[in-house]
C-alpha cells in the first residue's frame, strides 16, 4: 500500500512539474526580467528593458508591438510595428517605444530572440496625460481618497438618536393633549 501511495504521489508530482519544464524549455523570459520605465502616456517615450540573460549575447531580437493606435519604434508609425534589435553582451535589450499623441488602451510588446528562441512579453497600458500629471494626491499605487471620514456606524447611531428624539416629542405632545382622566 505504501509503495502504491508513493507511486501515485510521484506520478502527480511529475504531471504538475511537466508544464513548468515545458515553459522553461520554450525559452520564456521571466516577468521579473522585464522592466517598463516611465508611465506610458500619449506622445511620450517609454523604455522597456529585457534584463541580463534574457537573450544570448549579440543575437538579433525581433520586437513586435500591437496596439489600439500607431506606436513607433524609430520612425515607423503603424498599428503593428516590427523592428530588429541586437542583444548586448550580457543578453539584455532596451527598447524605446514612442506612443502617438492620440494613444489609448493597451499595447502588447513581444521580443523574440532569433537564435535562442527566448520570448519576452510586456504590456503598456496608456494613461491619459492629464491623469498622469494630476495624481489627485495619492501616492504611487494608491487610489485617491474620495469618500467621507464619517463611518457608517456613526450615521446609523445619529439616525437612531434622531428617530428616538422624534418619538419622545410625539409621545410628550400626545400625553399633554390627552388631559386629565377621571
Amino acid at each position: 500500500m505504501k509503495k502504491n501511495t508513493a507511486a501515485i504521489v510521484l506520478a502527480v508530482a511529475a504531471l504538475l512539474s511537466a508544464p513548468a519544464a515545458a515553459a522553461h524549455a520554450a525559452g520564456y523570459v521571466p516577468a521579473s526580467n522585464i522592466t517598463v520605465i516611465g508611465t506610458p502616456t500619449p506622445g511620450a517615450t517609454t523604455l522597456v528593458e529585457f534584463g541580463e540573460g534574457s537573450f544570448t549575447a549579440g543575437e538579433p531580437v525581433g520586437v513586435d508591438i500591437t496596439g489600439a493606435g500607431a506606436a513607433t519604434l524609430g520612425a515607423l508609425p503603424t498599428t503593428t510595428v516590427s523592428k530588429q534589435y541586437e542583444a548586448a553582451a550580457d543578453g539584455a535589450v532596451a527598447v524605446r517605444v514612442g506612443l502617438p499623441v492620440g494613444a489609448s488602451g493597451s499595447y502588447a510588446m513581444t521580443a523574440t530572440g532569433t537564435e535562442s528562441g527566448n520570448v519576452g512579453t510586456a504590456t503598456l497600458t496608456v494613461v491619459p496625460a492629464d491623469a498622469a500629471a494630476s495624481n489627485s494626491g495619492a501616492a504611487d499605487g494608491e487610489l485617491a481618497f474620495t469618500g467621507s471620514t464619517v463611518s457608517a456606524l456613526a450615521l446609523w447611531v445619529a439616525g437612531g438618536a434622531l428617530a428616538f428624539g422624534i418619538g419622545l416629542v410625539v409621545l410628550r405632545r400626545s400625553v399633554r393633549g390627552a388631559g386629565p382622566t377621571v
